[in-house]
């Protein structure tokens, strides 16, 4: 080594001792910072004929993004803070709320843009609507806290804060009525919270969805090369099920997501009519990107 090497490399030296200190310090700030504990939400089970429908509230299944309102943050189910502007999420009450943001039916996609975007856009959100369905840790039945919902965004006098309206069906045979009107209009599907039922989170059988149709989850792990038309985009989507089998989900894909699909690793809600005798999903369609992100 050359008798002055050791002096050129001491700037070196104390450039990267003072970083690792630097980040010693720093780093754990950042990951503190960074996590964010997902809210707990109730999750929906799947419908069944024997239940009795008079028993039930019934409302509207919406096409939104769930987010859920703690009375300080607006979180997605991830955990995640909703970039909404300060006046939207400033006017909202101290109580907490659970709920969708909303465009309408059909606008989904025009929705999850707007809700995602960092720095959101003023005109964009004024169409946003926040639709209330729970209110996380009140007392009481659902009977109950459908009038204090009522009440919450009565109060509040907001034209972006609304109750979900909920309403009474005597039997199965005028629920799937009601079903047949939703879907012909262009909803989804239909929500069941029993009347009786307490506050709870996690999956239950106190909240029941119902649509004509089933959907899951997956994990993209691959993205499969089109042909013909699809040439030089995404063919499909390689799934990867919660139980390692995999298929390729290429149905209601746009031109736009072939072009731009989803990375590895996002998870997706996709439609099917039924599962196999292998348990596979059968004629599976594409819906959405799991709200949440």
């Amino acid at each position: 080594m050359p008798a002055d090497s050791r002096y050129r490399s001491t700037p070196l030296r104390l450039v990267s001792r003072l970083f690792l200190v630097l980040l010693a310090v720093v780093a754990p700030a950042l990951a503190l910072a960074a996590v964010s504990p997902a809210p707990t939400f109730l999750l929906a089970e799947r419908y069944h004929d024997d239940i009795d429908v008079s028993r039930y509230w019934v409302s509207e299944k919406l096409d939104g993004v769930r987010a859920i309102w703690d009375g300080k943050a607006l979180r997605f189910r991830s955990g995640n803070p909703v970039p909404a502007p300060q006046w939207f999420v400033d006017a909202l009450p101290d109580q907490p709320l659970d709920g969708e943001l909303w465009l309408g039916r059909g606008s989904f996609d025009q929705l999850s843009a707007i809700v995602r975007r960092q720095v959101p856009d003023d005109a964009e959100w004024r169409r946003v609507r926040y639709m209330i369905f729970e209110l996380p840790d009140a007392a009481g039945s659902f009977s109950e806290r459908v009038e204090q919902i009522k009440a919450v965004t009565a109060t509040a006098n907001l034209p972006w804060l609304q109750a979900v309206p909920q309403f009474r069906l005597p039997d199965a045979a005028a629920l799937q009525k009601k079903l047949r009107d939703i879907v012909r209009n262009g909803g989804e599907g239909l929500m069941l919270h029993r009347a009786d039922a307490a506050y709870e989170t996690g999956r239950s059988s106190a909240l029941l969805k119902l649509t004509p149709w089933l959907d899951a989850e997956a994990t993209v792990v691959a993205h499969l090369p089109g042909k013909g038309k699809y040439a030089g985009m995404t063919g499909a989507l390689q799934m990867e099920m919660p139980d390692g089998r995999r298929f390729a989900l290429g149905s209601g894909l746009s031109d736009a997501l072939r072009r731009n699909p989803p990375p590895v690793g996002t998870l997706v809600t996709y439609r099917y009519r039924e599962l196999t005798k292998n348990g596979m999903p059968r004629f599976p369609r594409y819906l959405r990107v799991r709200d949440g992100h």
